[in-house]
């Protein structure tokens, strides 16, 4: 079977455009395909978020095939499993499917069999991957989605061909990956990577976690709005464009809201987001002095401020890293997939369990 391939260049002379030759058992009989197809299985990946679970069928070069969402159910282990279920029925009636990976915050045990606790579901101790291929019949890779996030940095965005990797997603919270020579680094209990709750100013802010001073109270997107709220409800001057942002609602000043308005050049906010970079620079080179990657990769919502946050965290970055001028400083870039990485993650992965 041939398809059309839009990366293709035309033929000279306005002939037809180039084909590429797949195998048609990819696809469901009757189904008929626009982009071109991977050279390896197809497999599904599931993202689960609080409020909403994207699927996406991905070829094995990372590219996204088809989407779904659905609303996350939070309160029942049995409803988020027919969610996924049904999601994976859906694009399986349309494409030939290998295995299936999902990708949700919280701790998994060593094996990915279970999760250990998870913040947005009712999953405790829950074996989520004997659950789900007793219903859907297919090998199924649960996963941390920021780790999800990290191995698809790894295989196909901003960290390709590096050996030793750090993903750090910066959101409500920071979330962390670790892919050392070509696997994932989950630590000896499964739970590696929870860089945002190292203790950067002892008796600092309280965390979520229950503990205070951790480095996520300082350098995620929560903190971003944080800041921006104390300063807007002292009436500081320099909150003034947050407030008209907001409506006038102290409450409603978000992180998000910050840094669309220093992307626009709002000054109070290109000082706010230096601040937090030099936080999260100076949390970069802690995890460099543990760990020694080759690069660090930053994504997650706060990310798009691009080196309004990134150029104040290199800075900070290099005054602070062990050995520094005696050593190598890893590079600190911007991830390249944006928030379907933990999507691509976790199908990917899954094919990796497949195929073993």
């Amino acid at each position: 079977m041939r398809i059309y391939d839009p990366s293709q260049p035309r033929a000279a002379g306005g002939r037809a455009p180039a084909f590429r030759h797949v195998r048609s058992s990819l696809l469901r009989p009757g189904v008929r395909l626009p982009v071109r197809l991977a050279r390896r299985g197809l497999a599904i990946g599931i993202d689960i978020g609080g409020t909403k679970v994207a699927a996406g069928v991905v070829d094995g070069e990372g590219r996204i095939l088809a989407e779904r969402y659905r609303d996350t159910p939070g309160h029942d282990p049995r409803e988020v499993e027919q969610v996924i279920v049904s999601l994976v029925r859906e694009l399986s009636a349309e494409f030939r499917v290998l295995s299936v990976g999902i990708g949700a915050a919280g701790w998994m045990d060593r094996s990915g069999s279970t999760v250990l606790f998870s913040p947005h579901l009712a999953w405790r101790n829950e074996p989520v991957r004997m659950n789900l291929e007793k219903l859907l019949h297919r090998r199924v890779a649960v996963s941390n989605d920021a780790d999800a996030a990290a191995w698809a940095e790894f295989r196909f965005g901003a960290g390709m061909g590096q050996d030793r990797l750090v993903c750090i997603t910066l959101g409500t919270g920071i979330g962390g990956g670790i892919v050392i020579d070509g696997r994932i680094e989950r630590g000896n209990w499964g739970v590696a990577g929870e860089f945002g709750h190292q203790i950067i100013v002892p008796q600092g802010h309280r965390c979520e976690c229950g503990n205070r001073g951790c480095w996520e109270q300082y350098a995620s997107g929560n903190a971003v709005g944080r800041e921006a709220r104390e300063l807007a409800a002292a009436n500081s001057p320099v909150a003034q464009e947050w407030l008209r942002a907001a409506g006038g609602d102290a409450d409603r000043i978000t992180g998000a809201i910050v840094t669309a308005l220093a992307r626009e050049g709002d000054t109070a906010s290109i000082n706010l987001l230096e601040d937090i970079g030099e936080w999260l620079g100076l949390g970069l080179a802690n995890l460099a002095a543990a760990l020694d990657p080759g690069m660090f990769v930053i994504g997650g919502g706060l990310s798009e401020a691009g080196d309004l946050l990134l150029g104040p965290a290199r800075s900070a970055f290099n005054r602070n890293l062990t050995g520094r001028g005696f050593r190598p400083a890893a590079p600190i870039e911007r991830a390249a997939l944006g928030p379907k990485a933990g999507l691509i993650g976790a199908a990917d992965l899954s094919r990796v369990i497949a195929w073993r």
